[in-house]
């Protein structure tokens, strides 16, 4: 018996790894060879095309497009409808298989309904991306990017608190007090 539930109008092909705890609904489509975590809850009506892989605790909410060459870390939310390339320059007439851009989208990220993410361009670690953006480059981690293209307009914490710093380049978390540095135009998490 399998460790995760499908629902029975989903299809999962052949050579996928489905870790323990994770939901498969609604009429999604889970292509060769992908893996995917314990407790993820892959949404209705999504694709996941082959090899793909998500790590655990991974949310894919409904009508998402997760194209070969991507891979999610742990805890990564993929927000209704939002959308990943491959390719950079697609042609119907122009077979690009094998050509496919990479991206990683890192430990903890969000990625807003409607948003896309062009091929190629790695989310840091706990970034969140607004609704409808467009990315069209790396952004870091804790960054928060909204508009069309994306354009960094402030810093998130690990639990997607908008971070205000004092002239020290410290902030704190409203909802988990935890702290944060900013220097030279990058956050990290001062541990305790």
């Amino acid at each position: 018996m399998d460790d995760f539930f499908a629902h029975e109008t989903a299809v999962i092909d052949e050579g996928c790894s489905i870790g323990k705890g994770t939901k498969v609904w609604h009429f999604s489509h889970i292509m060769p060879n992908c893996t995917i975590g314990e407790k993820c809850n892959i949404g209705q009506n999504v694709v996941i095309s082959p090899e793909v892989v998500l790590g655990s605790n991974v949310k894919v909410q409904n009508n998402v497009s997760i194209y070969t060459g991507v891979t999610c870390e742990d805890d990564v939310f993929l927000g209704p409808s939002m959308v990943f390339t491959n390719v950079t320059n697609p042609r119907s007439a122009v077979n690009r298989r094998g050509q496919y851009a990479k991206t990683k989208v890192g430990k903890g990220a969000s990625i807003g309904a409607n948003a896309t993410i062009v091929c190629g361009h790695d989310i840091g670690e706990f970034a969140f991306i607004g609704a409808g953006a467009v990315v069209t480059k790396h952004v870091p981690s804790y960054a928060l990017v909204v508009g069309n293209p994306a354009k960094q307009m402030g810093w998130m914490s690990e639990y997607g608190h908008r971070l205000e710093f004092n002239e020290s380049g410290i902030a704190t978390c409203p909802e988990s007090n935890e702290k944060y540095q900013l220097v030279d135009g990058m956050v990290t998490k001062i541990d305790s």
